[in-house]
């Protein structure tokens, strides 16, 4: 395994960090009164777009597909289509089960919806990037043993850390503390923030740590 390439791969993630870290500080110097408690429905939406933009042009300078391939130009707006209707897709699976986990069903709606618009950008858009709309693919990455590159293995860690930070997110808000970061989905959102972030420099680390014990055969 190559040092060159962990190097890319950590590059990246602190990149994706970064970015996370502006969408909360940039935005209060051109819209007075945002903060991310104060004006959470604003951050999601702009967090979303950010993170989702920086994956996209990260997923087209690096390249990090093990085996790419030319297609022709009708193949490649396929592809678009189907990876727009796969993000569509997961954000309304996303809000269900959100609702099936005692999310408001009727109130709170938009909230419960952009937080799923987020998860599914910290998880399925990633997915989707570095795999495309290929389900077969998905189930192989998250199988056991099934990553064939330390992309892969990132994408492994960095999925599973968002969505345990978005589930022990939910653990303040029935809390009768009356704090103004649990108000529904705030609490929730921060969790699958800091969870995604997390994953992003635990993923390089995890890997450079057992680097030796790591073999990626292709399939």
């Amino acid at each position: 395994m190559k040092e060159a390439e962990i190097r890319r791969l950590l590059a990246a993630n602190l990149l994706c960090v970064f970015t996370v870290i502006q969408t909360a500080v940039v935005p209060a110097f051109f819209w007075d009164g945002f903060t991310v408690l104060g004006t959470h429905l604003t951050w999601l939406c702009v967090c979303s777009v950010c993170v989702s933009a920086l994956n996209i042009v990260l997923h087209l300078v690096l390249k990090p597909n093990l085996t790419p391939k030319r297609s022709s130009f009708a193949h490649k707006i396929s592809r678009f289509l189907k990876c727009c209707i796969y993000f569509f897709m997961s954000c309304i699976l996303f809000h269900a089960i959100i609702v099936l986990y005692g999310a408001p069903l009727i109130e709170s709606v938009t909230e419960t919806f952009l937080f799923a618009v987020l998860l599914s950008t910290f998880t399925t858009l990633q997915c989707l990037c570095m795999l495309g709309p290929n389900i077969q693919a998905w189930i192989r990455v998250f199988s056991k043993n099934g990553a064939m590159s330390i992309w892969e293995s990132s994408l492994q860690i960095t999925t599973v850390c968002s969505i345990l930070g978005a589930w022990f997110g939910a653990f303040p808000i029935p809390l009768d503390w009356d704090r103004p970061w649990q108000v529904w989905p705030i609490s929730c959102s921060l969790g699958a923030t800091f969870g995604y972030m997390a994953g992003l420099i635990i993923a390089p680390l995890w890997i450079h740590w057992n680097r030796k014990q790591l073999t990626y055969k292709s399939r």
